[in-house]
């Protein structure tokens, strides 16, 4: 029953479609500088959740933008402070990004009348990107970060039975910088610290600019997963072509 609640309070336990729209912002520093209000950042999640061999087949895709910190304007070049270089920002459109859910139960703290879910997300793996390979934009061949989650539901609601609980959260990565900030072996990393909820539709500005595509949540399991790393190793394989 307590992986069911998280469906419901997550996605919706009837395979319909939930958008989670988030916004925040972006902070940077390098071992010797900063912290700097690098970015504003905006996005969403479509998910659609599925049972599948006695769990749950978490199906979903998301797009962010990156915002200038003052206007909350989408930027499409970035005048990188710490190397004085102009880039190209290369925005979030990530599909699919799945899961699958039940083997382990989701810690739950349970807060007056409110129910809050965390999920705490350890990540270190083989990077995408290889620093022999992408020196201007790798630091090391491990990725390491920290995905840090919380969803806050109401009691009354949980208790209610409705498939889809609504929800906000909030969200926290700590992660190396971005592959197209073209940073090199420069120490340092990210911060982000957005918070959200599910709603009923996405801001216009944004809907409009991430398209139909993103708006809709995967009908199947599809692999692998796209992360801004393999993302940007994906788009340099297509520039230097067979």
């Amino acid at each position: 029953m307590q992986i069911m609640d998280f469906i419901r309070v997550r996605a919706s336990s009837d395979g319909a479609e939930t958008i989670s729209y988030w916004t925040g912002d972006v902070y940077g520093w390098q071992d010797d500088d900063g912290p700097h209000h690098l970015f504003g950042f905006e996005g969403l999640n479509v998910a659609r959740a599925v049972e599948s061999d006695g769990g749950w087949q978490l199906l979903t895709r998301e797009a962010a933008l990156y915002l200038d910190p003052r206007t909350r304007q989408a930027i499409d070049t970035w005048d990188n402070p710490f190397t004085g270089r102009a880039v190209e920002v290369q925005h979030v459109f990530n599909d699919p990004v799945n899961q699958r859910l039940g083997a382990y139960p989701v810690p739950e703290t349970r807060l007056g009348g409110q129910v809050v879910y965390n999920v705490d997300v350890r990540l270190a793996y083989p990077s995408p990107l290889k620093v022999a390979d992408y020196p201007d934009n790798s630091a090391n061949d491990t990725y390491r970060a920290l995905e840090l989650f919380q969803f806050f539901a109401s009691a009354a609601d949980l208790e209610s039975g409705v498939p889809d609980v609504p929800c906000v959260f909030s969200w926290c990565r700590v992660s190396p910088w971005l592959p197209w900030m073209a940073m090199g072996s420069r120490g340092g990393g990210l911060v982000y610290h957005c918070r959200g909820a599910k709603v009923a539709e996405v801001p216009g500005k944004l809907a409009e600019r991430v398209g139909e595509h993103f708006l809709h949540a995967p009908d199947e399991w599809t692999t692998p997963n796209v992360s801004s790393w393999t993302a940007f190793r994906d788009r340099a394989a297509d520039k230097v072509g067979p």
